[in-house]
């Protein structure tokens, strides 16, 4: 019955994220994804920018250590082994300056050959006091410093002071006393040069230390300037391959997708969201192509249902046709046959009324009553069902307009009962048929003064405020006899009466009618059963303009606090005009 080649549906192929050993999800037989596999884009770049800030870390931290030992140790070579070898040299020369004078005045006895002696002390004492500050931290340094002054103490204690008293008072000194003399000073001797040493040991220990800090300060510096170009290069590497090929390859199968090729798989590589998005778009585009097929399929359903709608457009038409001339034949043929029932009937009570006793004028009263019901049963049949058929236009109507003229319609009855209005001082407009809501306002205000209490005068409230997306929603309140909530529904229906045509006339069609006039203007209509001393109707229509709130709204119903409360509600109503 169509032209439409229905393609097949695709079997669904398999992805990188969800093939076998291609690293799913899960699964019997799937090997579950590698800890790198699942890293999504976001994954990889605070990865390797957390690796390059800890290298940077790393670096920048032995960097700083190694700055701080530099200073650490150019200053103690600078400021203490260096100038400690130095004061120690001092003090070596002033050792033997000692020794050179004492020698000198034991060969000659002249005293100014002491003078080096006495200056030699004092140097001695004075590098001895800097030496000491300067190696303070260096015990080892600092024992051969104390041995050197003890030893050189015990010299001068014991041979020199004795051996120069003894020259000046005896004016000779035994050979043997010089002899151990000279011994125990090249024993003073032998302690500098070791003291020197370990001077000297001391400062190229910290020159090594010292050039090693500075190197591998340097090797760190040099780090850190060498991981910013390979971070860089690694940042590009990263996301060519985990965002730019993968993405190239989605977007190339996309644009072969979109150019018709349905059945084309798109690829999942790159990173775990990538390939996520990948495995999304291509079972995406497998539910396109089911969608597309059960579209072609409905397509050919539509062009049958659209065939046998065109069979019942026509068989509508026709029954509208009839319909109308039904509508026809009840409105002219059909009610001359009762009124001529009628007539004659009345004919016979007129000129055969005193030759029929009581009961035979009683059957003749019966037979115009139910042909005079029968013609007003037949209109009002025809008004409801002309609603939304040929009542059906859609134009502004001033509600205050309409509510004027059925009230100066309804004048008599008005007049007869006494009703009195409360209702606020302008009703806003609406968009409707402006018959049809003429007549919801004739039936709704028609049943208020129809099922009045008989005790006192009906008032009649009519209330409007906004409610939002409906529009309006406007209330006909009364003081009559009310209706009871279980019948809230049943008041609605066509011909349902809650009261005998004896009680109460009419045709039970009235409040059916307001409904479908109601909803055939996209309303609803329900009776208020919180609202106590008499019935509440309330309705909504839609707007001509966003709705706004009136100047004035007096007479908006309260549920909770009616203005006049009957003494005794009746238990029915019926439930149209």
């Amino acid at each position: 019955m169509s032209d439409v080649t229905t393609p097949p549906t695709p079997t669904p192929t398999p992805t990188a994220g969800t093939s076998a050993g291609g690293g799913g999800t899960g699964g019997a037989g799937v090997a579950p994804d590698s800890v790198w596999r699942r890293l999504t884009v976001h994954g990889w770049f605070v990865l390797v920018i957390s690796i390059i800030t800890f290298l940077i870390v790393v670096c920048a931290v032995i960097g700083g250590l190694m700055l701080e030992r530099t200073s650490r140790l150019s200053d103690q070579l600078t400021g203490k082994i260096s100038p400690a070898a130095i004061e120690a040299a001092k003090m070596q020369k002033a050792l033997i300056d000692q020794e050179t004078g004492v020698r000198g005045f034991l060969l000659t006895g002249r005293q100014e050959f002491l003078e080096p002696y006495g200056e030699g002390v004092a140097a001695e004492r004075l590098s001895y006091e800097q030496v000491a500050t300067l190696l303070a931290d260096r015990l080892d340094l600092l024992a051969q410093l104390n041995a050197v002054r003890d030893r050189a103490a015990v010299w001068r204690s014991e041979y020199a002071e004795p051996m120069t008293e003894g020259r000046r008072a005896d004016g000779a000194v035994a050979a043997a006393r010089v002899e151990e003399s000279k011994r125990v000073f090249d024993e003073i001797r032998v302690l500098l040069e070791r003291q020197n040493a370990r001077l000297a040991s001391a400062r190229a220990q910290s020159q090594a230390d010292l050039v090693r800090a500075e190197q591998i300060r340097n090797w760190a510096f040099m780090a850190i300037l060498v991981v910013f170009p390979l971070a860089a290069i690694a940042m590009g590497v990263l996301l060519r391959r985990a965002v730019g090929n993968p993405l190239t390859d989605l977007r190339q199968a996309s644009r072969q997708i979109a150019a018709g090729d349905f059945e084309h798989a798109i690829p999942a590589r790159g990173a775990a969201d990538i390939r996520e998005v990948a495995e999304d778009v291509d079972l995406m585009r497998e539910r396109i192509v089911r969608a597309l097929a059960e579209s072609h399929r409905q397509q050919v359903q539509l062009r049958e249902q659209a065939a046998d709608l065109d069979v019942q457009a026509d068989e509508l038409r026709r029954s509208n046709a009839e319909l109308e001339q039904f509508a026809y034949v009840a409105s002219h043929d059909l009610q001359e046959p009762l009124r001529k029932v009628a007539t004659f009937c009345q004919l016979l009570e007129k000129r055969y009324g005193s030759v029929l006793d009581e009961r035979g004028t009683q059957y003749i009263r019966f037979a115009v009553d139910g042909a005079t019901r029968m013609q007003v049963l037949i209109n009002d049949l025809l008004s409801f069902s002309r609603v939304g058929r040929m009542y059906d236009d859609r134009e502004p109507v001033e509600l205050e307009e309409a509510l004027d003229k059925v009230i100066d319609d309804l004048s008599a009855p008005i007049e007869e009962s006494g009703a009195r209005f409360e209702r606020p001082e302008k009703l806003p407009s609406v968009v409707g048929d402006p018959t049809m809501l003429r007549l919801l306002w004739q039936n709704l205000i028609s049943n208020a003064i129809k099922f009045r209490d008989p005790g006192r005068a009906p008032v009649i409230r009519i209330g409007c405020a906004p409610a939002g997306e409906e529009g309006w929603e406007f209330s006909v309140a009364d003081n009559g006899i009310g209706v009871e909530p279980e019948f809230a529904d049943k008041i609605f229906i066509i011909f349902q009466r809650l009261h005998s045509r004896d009680t109460y006339t009419g045709t039970g069609i009235g409040l059916a009618m307001c409904k479908k006039i109601v909803e055939n203007h996209g309303g609803r209509i329900w009776l208020d059963t919180g609202y106590k001393g008499g019935a509440c109707l309330r309705f909504t229509l839609p707007a001509e303009v966003p709705a706004e709130v009136p100047a004035e709204v007096p007479a908006e119903v309260s549920a909770e606090t009616p203005a006049e409360a009957p003494a005794e509600v009746p238990a029915e109503r019926e439930g149209a005009g």
